[in-house]
């Protein structure tokens, strides 16, 4: 009896899955399915611990089927890359009908493979409801997992995720802490990573997680020591952060606290706000805010922070990098690793007050590739660099420089547009439109890089560019 046969007869097939987020399953299966020519009705999608099979029709008369295999010269299943892309998050949402749906669009894409273009069908915006529950559960999950120390060596954040979400963003933890022993725990599962392996377990308890560590009243001091109410738009961080997190972050319990009489001052800032939606950030701190939200590139995806300048508001001088290395990305501040550390070296031999300058970077996030347990620096793409330009332009018009000093050909290229020679633009300033000066030299770390006569060849020459800055520096009188 033919699968059509089956169809004709009522026949009706249940599709275990082995575990609640496998999508891979799902795709293959529906794809034998389709292939067979089995509607969405004669299907039931059952997830582990199911206590029973929530489409299939009720009564004796159902009938279920050995799932049948497609033939060989079956035609091939169409799927556009926009359902690809909203079904593999949809599959995490905790909807127990999602597979069904999904199963349905796949069926209809067979005859109308434009059917996800049409954002009126409910189908469709059905599935984008669920793309997005799940890509908001998982941006909750990056933000406010928090980690206590158990030991020396291992560290245990409690989390309550609302959808499947646990595994399929294991691998941002493990680029994000890479060098630590770590363990995970939910109610819906839990990941541990021992700086090698990636493994999994059952569900936690809450009680299972710890409750506090030494290090809890030293975070907390820092938070109550940078949070300014004046600068908080309350509501908006109560939407970001809802108090069901809470409970799982150190700091939260000094929030009702600190936020006291923050209220009166929320509508003097909305004024503030409207200025930043219609227009580039009017203040440094609103450029924090803004970059560490930034996801218009694909860096700010690798699990990294955004870095943020650091100096004076009106500083005479902006130096900008390239972008942040890994011990900036871990610190959070610009020029800290190797690199800053040989630059301010060279800054002190020539004069320069590192304090009194405005230092940044090109591209707010750290662009890796992951090596076992290091993270390797990757320039970031043209586009990149362009994209995040608007950040670095924001930064310029608040802090107003007259000189800009840039390290590398991708800091240059933030102010140029293009890419240049260091050795050709090096030596002299060049005008740019708001009259400042753009000086360019080499990036630290390049000098890092060499050794023997190369080494002292390139070093000769940053520190004579360096000079040249600081000459003009004093020729402005600032």
């Amino acid at each position: 009896m033919t699968a059509m046969q089956n169809v004709s007869l009522g026949a009706h097939y249940a599709v275990h899955l082995p575990a609640p987020d496998d999508f891979a399953f799902w795709r293959e299966r529906a794809r034998a399915l389709i292939q067979c020519d089995i509607p969405p009705d004669r299907i039931s999608w059952v997830e582990p611990g199911s206590t029973g099979d929530l489409f299939a029709a009720e009564g004796p008369a159902r009938r279920e089927k050995r799932l049948p295999t497609p033939e060989p010269d079956a035609q091939p299943v169409r799927a556009s890359k926009r359902f690809m892309k909203l079904a593999r998050n949809a599959a995490l949402h905790s909807d127990q009908q999602r597979f069904g749906l999904l199963y349905r669009m796949l069926w209809r894409l067979q005859s109308n493979p434009r059917a996800m273009e049409d954002k009126a069908d409910p189908d469709v915006r059905q599935i984008e409801e669920l793309d997005k529950s799940v890509r908001r559960d998982s941006h909750k999950m990056h933000a406010f997992v928090r980690f206590r120390a158990v030991d020396e060596d291992h560290y245990v954040a409690w989390f309550e995720p609302d959808h499947h979400i646990v595994r399929a963003n294991a691998s941002f933890f493990m680029r994000r802490f890479a060098n630590m022993n770590w363990s995970i725990l939910t109610p819906r599962g839990c990941i541990h990573w021992d700086g090698e392996t990636m493994r999994e377990s059952g569900p936690a308890r809450r009680e299972d997680a710890p409750q506090g560590d030494p290090v809890e009243d030293l975070w907390k001091s820092y938070y109550a020591s940078i949070f300014n109410p004046a600068r908080l738009k309350v509501g908006a961080m109560l939407s970001e952060m809802p108090k069901k997190y809470w409970k799982n972050m150190p700091e939260a319990e000094l929030i009702p606290d600190l936020i006291a009489g923050a209220q009166a001052r929320e509508a003097g800032m909305v004024a503030a706000g409207e200025r930043e939606e219609r227009g580039r950030p009017d203040t440094l701190e609103a450029v924090a805010r803004g970059i560490a939200g930034c996801r218009d590139c694909p860096i700010a995806e690798c699990g990294t922070r955004a870095v943020m300048g650091e100096g004076p508001p009106n500083a005479p001088l902006m130096i900008v990098g390239e972008q942040p290395g890994d011990q900036e990305d871990i610190g959070g501040r610009p020029f800290i690793g190797p690199a800053g550390q040989l630059l301010d070296d060279y800054l002190n031999s020539t004069g320069i007050d590192r304090a009194a300058a405005y230092v940044t970077n090109a591209v707010k996030h750290f662009k890796f590739a992951q090596r076992g347990k290091r993270r390797i620096h990757q320039s970031p793409q043209a586009k990149e660099i362009d994209t995040c330009r608007w950040w670095l332009e924001a930064e310029r018009e608040i802090v107003k420089p007259r000189l800009v000093l840039a390290l590398g050909a991708s800091a240059a290229r933030s102010f140029l547009g293009k890419t240049v020679s260091i050795s050709k633009a090096r030596g002299a300033s060049i005008a740019l439109e708001d009259g400042a000066e753009l000086w360019v030299t080499a990036h630290p770390s390049y000098l890092l890089r060499l050794d023997g006569e190369a080494r002292e060849k390139q070093s000769a020459l940053f520190a004579n560019d360096l000079a040249a800055v600081r000459e003009r520096l004093v020729e402005l009188g600032v």
